[in-house]
C-alpha cells in the first residue's frame, strides 16, 4: 500500500474524548485530585454572558435537569481566530441514564446568528466565537445549547500522551499520515490516534467508518483514565486540559456533573444528521432538508425533555 501524502488536519469528531473526560473525568480521577483538578480548572473556565433564548430558566444541573453542550474543534493561529471545523451537539439525560451526540457537518448550510447572512455553520465561531456558535446551532437545532466547550485541537495529542497512549482493537488495516494500522490490538500515541481518526477516503465505508474509529478512540481513553493504578502523571492531564480547553462550565458545576450525570457516560448514542451537497457560487455546502432537520430536533428535545419534544 502506497504511503499517503500527510495533508492539513480536518478536525472531526475527535473532540468527544476531550468533552468526555472533562464532563465525566472527576468520576473517574476522584476526589482525592480535587485541588489539583480545581487548579486546572480555573484555567479552563471561560464564561460568556449570554442567555438562551429557547430557556425560560437557565438549566440548574444541582436538580439533575438534562442540558446540553456545544463542542468545538477549532484550530487557531496567531493572528488568526479559526474556524470551528469540529461541532457536536452533546444533551446529558441522568433521568435515562443518557448521553448523545449529535456530529454538526461544518459544512452545513443555515443563517449565521448575529451575522445576518446564510453560509456554513462552522464560519460562525470565525465571526463571533463561541457565542454566535451556540446562538446558530440553537437556532438550527431549535433546542437550547447550555454550554459550550472549546478545544484546540493541536493540543490533543498532550491529552493521550499524558494518560500514557490507548489500546483500540483495529478492523481496518491501512496507512495514513506516515502511520501503518495494522488488523487487531493496537496502542496509539497522540499522534498515532489523531492520524487514526482522520483518515476517511481509503474507508470503504467512508466517514461512517471514520466514525466508528474515533468511536473506538474516546472508548480507549475513558478505559485507560478509569484505571487509576495505570496512571501517575495526574498533574500533566490537568496541564494538558488547562492548556487547550475553554468552557463556560464552573468547577462547582462539574462537581454538579460528578455526583449526578456520571452513569450517562456509560450509554453514549452517537446520532447523524444527513443532507444533500450543493454548489453555491462555486462554493460546497451541505443543505439539510426540513424533513431531516425536523427528525433530529424531535429526538433531542425529547432527550432534553423539552414541553414541546416530539414523541418518537
Amino acid at each position: 500500500m502506497s504511503k499517503i501524502k500527510r495533508n492539513k488536519p480536518k478536525w472531526l469528531k475527535i473532540v468527544t474524548i476531550v468533552s468526555l473526560v472533562l464532563l465525566f473525568g472527576i468520576a473517574i480521577y476522584g476526589f482525592t485530585f480535587y485541588r489539583s483538578l480545581s487548579t486546572a480548572l480555573e484555567d479552563i473556565h471561560e464564561p460568556l454572558d449570554r442567555k438562551s433564548e429557547k430557556r425560560a430558566q437557565e438549566v440548574t444541573l444541582q436538580k439533575q435537569e438534562p442540558f446540553s453542550i456545544l463542542m468545538l474543534g477549532v484550530d487557531e493561529r496567531a493572528g488568526d481566530k479559526g474556524r470551528s471545523d469540529t461541532m457536536i451537539l452533546v444533551t446529558v439525560n441522568p433521568n435515562q441514564n443518557s448521553t448523545k451526540m449529535l456530529s454538526i457537518p461544518r459544512d452545513t448550510y443555515t443563517e449565521i446568528i448575529g451575522k445576518g447572512t446564510e453560509d456554513k455553520i462552522n464560519h460562525a465561531y470565525a465571526f463571533g466565537g463561541p457565542e454566535m456558535s451556540m446562538d446558530t446551532v440553537e437556532n438550527f437545532l431549535d433546542i437550547p445549547v447550555d454550554y459550550y466547550m472549546k478545544i484546540n485541537m493541536e493540543g490533543f495529542k498532550e491529552i493521550v500522551d499524558a494518560v500514557g497512549g490507548i489500546t483500540v482493537n483495529n478492523n481496518l488495516d491501512f496507512e495514513y499520515g506516515g502511520n501503518h494500522f495494522p488488523l487487531g490490538e493496537i496502542t496509539l500515541t497522540g499522534e498515532d490516534a489523531l492520524n487514526y481518526s482522520r483518515m476517511r477516503k481509503e474507508d470503504p465505508n467512508g466517514d461512517f467508518g471514520r466514525q466508528q474509529r474515533q468511536r473506538m478512540i474516546i472508548q480507549g481513553v475513558i478505559k485507560k483514565g478509569a484505571n487509576l493504578n495505570s496512571i501517575t502523571n495526574f498533574s500533566s492531564i490537568f496541564e494538558a486540559l488547562g492548556n487547550n480547553v475553554k468552557t463556560n462550565l464552573t468547577f462547582s458545576e462539574m462537581v454538579d456533573l460528578q455526583q449526578n450525570y456520571k452513569n450517562a457516560s456509560q450509554n453514549i448514542e452517537h446520532i447523524t444528521i444527513s443532507g444533500t451537497g450543493t454548489m453555491m457560487g462555486g462554493i460546497y455546502y451541505l443543505v439539510v432538508p426540513d424533513q431531516e432537520k425536523n427528525r433530529v430536533q424531535s429526538i433531542l428535545k425529547s432527550h432534553l425533555e423539552l414541553e414541546k419534544a416530539v414523541k418518537q
